[in-house]
């Protein structure tokens, strides 16, 4: 039994680290509303436990041992920062809802940047008219704005809302995704982010969009793999970013 927890206790503190590092990395790019919004991770095992960013702290503040372990039912889990940190209540709304019912939903991404609410705030949503789009567009729901996501029962139509998919985009809100791996959920949410980023770009200049073919778009989801039946596991693109916030500031690892 000792070695079973030991095991457990090195796969959470591995999870923590690279959890840690992804606040780093989403610092770096901007992709931050100062203390809000939240990227967590379910750690295995049947209690379906998750860490969260301690509300309060900047993502560059975040480290392996400050983020919180919280239970399903939004409960902190005693531990080495059990009364030092609180949770943000909205953020369990979200995510508790999601990592709950969808069993493949490991690790959730959400995010107010303008770029992806400003799509968010279009009634067509994302347009498919760019490269980024059409690795993408036949993968993402949408969910209709109900205030801030205080109230427990809009968990299910939340739920509802997803579906099959891993990619969300909150209505007059943001953007959400979610994935087996932190790294899958990572590049899927990447790619969103590059679409709407250019989407806003293209929306600013005079003449019509070109609007990707029904053939392009199905061969560039096939391709690109972000929906792979077995999970993303590493990605280049991730690490090359880990790279930079370990030469920025390594101090997450603490």
């Amino acid at each position: 039994m000792g070695n079973g927890s030991n095991e457990n206790n090195d796969q959470e503190w591995e999870l923590r680290l690279k959890l840690a590092a992804t606040y780093r990395i989403f610092d770096y790019l901007g992709w931050t509303s100062i203390i809000f919004n939240h990227i967590t991770t379910r750690i295995p095992g049947p209690e379906h436990n998750f860490l969260i960013n301690p509300f309060g702290l900047r993502y560059d503040e975040v480290t392996a041992s400050n983020l919180v372990k919280v239970d399903a039912n939004g409960k902190k889990v005693r531990g080495s920062n059990y009364e030092e940190w609180d949770i943000n209540q909205a953020g369990f709304t979200i995510h508790s809802a999601i990592h709950n019912k969808i069993e493949d939903a490991l690790c959730i991404m959400h995010t107010h940047t303008p770029a992806g609410l400003a799509v968010a705030c279009k009634t067509d949503g994302l347009s498919n008219t760019n490269i980024y789009s059409s690795m993408i567009y036949d993968r993402i729901s949408y969910h209709d704005f109900e205030g801030v996501a205080l109230r427990d029962d809009e968990q299910e139509r939340l739920v509802n809302s997803i579906g099959s998919n891993s990619l969300l985009i909150l209505r007059n809100h943001g953007l959400l995704s979610t994935g087996r791996t932190i790294e899958e959920a990572f590049v899927r949410l990447w790619t969103l982010q590059m679409a709407c980023e250019t989407q806003v770009l293209t929306e600013s200049m005079l003449g019509p969009n070109i609007e990707v073919t029904r053939e392009a778009t199905a061969f560039n989801i096939k391709e690109v793999r972000l929906f792979n039946d077995a999970p993303r596991k590493s990605d280049k693109s991730f690490d090359a970013l880990l790279r930079i916030v370990d030469k920025i500031d390594p101090s997450y690892k603490s």
